[in-house]
């Protein structure tokens, strides 16, 4: 059965378990799949690309939250109140 492999650097977990900060730096910044059996079975995800992952999902959240709200008329407010 085909799989998706969703990056562009690819270690098998044998090699995660021999040096687990090399496999990491050989994504040079980017997710690194781990595969098992030739098979992808997690992605290794520096902190960094973690971080902003999370804040771009946060971002995605809160723009659909405003676009929810928007059409709420409850709240009124003009430029010349603030």
């Amino acid at each position: 059965m085909p799989h998706a492999v969703l990056a562009e650097v690819t270690a098998s977990v044998s090699e995660l378990k021999r040096n687990p900060m090399k496999t990491v730096a050989a994504g040079e910044g980017f997710p690194v799949a781990i595969l098992n059996r030739n098979e992808p079975a997690f992605y290794c995800v520096p902190a960094g690309a973690f971080e902003a992952m999370m804040d771009r999902l946060e971002d995605i959240e809160l723009n659909a939250l405003a676009d929810a709200r928007e059409e709420d008329k409850r709240v009124r407010v003009s430029l010349d109140e603030l």
